[in-house]
């Protein structure tokens, strides 16, 4: 077993670096290739931790691309999935199983297998390594990795190829288990954080204090009439509604470079970081259509909600720019990773005006200034716990931004 062993250490060497599971996979299975494995098809399948994934896959083809597949939780029960090889593995318990595809000991007791035999595969193995790891993958409490080998050589893998990807699947598993587990802890903190504020917490600012002064421009958006609704409504109907709005408020800005900082009860809030090499200007004609976007699907929603005779929804959205600190609020048991300062307490309140002056969007001069010709001022205004007067604008009228209150539509 030199062979393996040669595998081994390579595989061990790569883990105390912080590989890429993709480049691993395909590195290896050029490694195994350049000592005489004939391998011409390559998966490796494991299940995942993520709000749109329950599991991924990366393939590999000789002289091809390698390819990383997700599966969204949707796909769970389809009937791929059903007549696979893996699910009977999974339901029966098994670490291996081997199929001849061609020739007198030929089993091809799957659809897959028929179709990788008309492919001209010749020997198939999936070999299966459980760990501890959180997952949904299924509906089934087991994870781990699934490695499939296949060969297009006549005379498919000898007994001595067999014995190497054997030898190897546990190391290589230990390998896979730590940048899985990586993965999934940074798909659960940029869930639940957002990608800056994710990232700027595995970077390690997870002390009380730890933060950034920076400029940005901020995007506040409130639900209106949540009062009313909350009261009404039954806790997964608001709770539908509630997300319908979110798609609505939040979806639009992240599409235009934001991050969803915090939901804060029934509000929005996303921030546009503002660096040195930010064309400014650029970035404001994309906010800009994602406001009017954030409309145009609040109106798609309510016009489905109407048809099922459910309540409909409606929102502003308030604009500012100024600078703001991204820092740890809290204690230091409990910490909160958020953006504060007078920008945001200045968007807030700009955002309420528009319920009173019955205009779904208003914006700082600062915002306004960027685009002066798309946008018309409301005048001056006080805004509760601002010091300052502030001049407000709205997009001019005739502008998609220009909603109306679907009560008024």
């Amino acid at each position: 077993m030199g062979l393996a062993k040669q595998v081994d250490e390579w595989l061990i060497r790569q883990a105390l670096g912080n590989p890429n599971l993709e480049e691993l996979f395909h590195q290896l299975c050029l490694r195994l290739s350049g000592i005489g494995i004939p391998i011409a098809r390559a998966r490796l399948n494991w299940p995942t931790l993520h709000p749109l994934f329950r599991a991924e896959m990366i393939k590999w083809h000789r002289d091809q691309d390698t390819v990383l597949e997700h599966f969204h939780h949707q796909e769970s029960n389809t009937e791929a999935w059903q007549r696979s090889p893996l699910r009977y593995m999974l339901e029966a318990d098994l670490p291996v199983l081997r199929r001849r595809l061609t020739g007198p000991g030929k089993l091809l007791d799957f659809p897959l297998f028929e179709e990788l035999a008309a492919e001209g595969y010749t020997d198939y193995i999936a070999l299966s390594t459980e760990f501890s790891q959180p997952t949904t993958f299924m509906d089934m409490p087991k994870a781990g990795i699934f490695v499939i080998w296949a060969s297009d050589r006549s005379s498919g893998f000898t007994d001595e190829d067999l014995g190497v990807l054997q030898a190897i699947q546990q190391t290589f598993a230990l390998v896979s288990k730590t940048i899985i587990q990586s993965r999934i802890t940074t798909n659960i903190v940029e869930t639940y954080l957002g990608r800056q504020a994710g990232h700027s917490v595995l970077s390690g600012n997870i002390r009380l204090g730890d933060g950034a002064t920076t400029r940005a421009l901020v995007w506040y958006s409130d639900l209106r009439d949540s009062t009313r609704l909350t009261g009404s409504l039954e806790s997964q109907a608001f709770l539908t509604l509630l997300n319908d709005y979110f798609e609505c408020a939040a979806r639009p800005a992240i599409r235009a470079g934001g991050e969803v900082l915090a939901f804060i009860g029934d509000a929005v809030l996303v921030v546009f970081p503002l660096e040195d090499a930010t064309d400014v200007a650029a970035l404001s004609v994309k906010v800009l259509e994602a406001v009017g976007e954030s409309f145009r699907m609040r109106d798609e929603a309510n016009a489905v909600r109407r048809e099922r005779g459910v309540d409909t929804m409606d929102f502003g959205i308030g604009l500012n720019i100024g600078n703001v600190v991204f820092g740890n609020i809290g204690v230091p048991e409990r910490l909160a990773f958020t953006v504060i300062g007078s920008t945001v307490t200045e968007v807030e309140r700009i955002e309420k005006l528009t319920k009173t002056m019955e205009l779904s969007v208003l914006a700082s001069a600062e915002v306004a200034a960027l685009l002066a010709e798309r946008w018309d001022s409301v005048g001056v205004h006080a805004l509760n716990g601002v010091e300052r007067r502030m001049e407000l604008f709205t997009p001019r009228l005739g502008s998609p931004c220009r909603a109306a209150s679907p009560a008024t539509t």
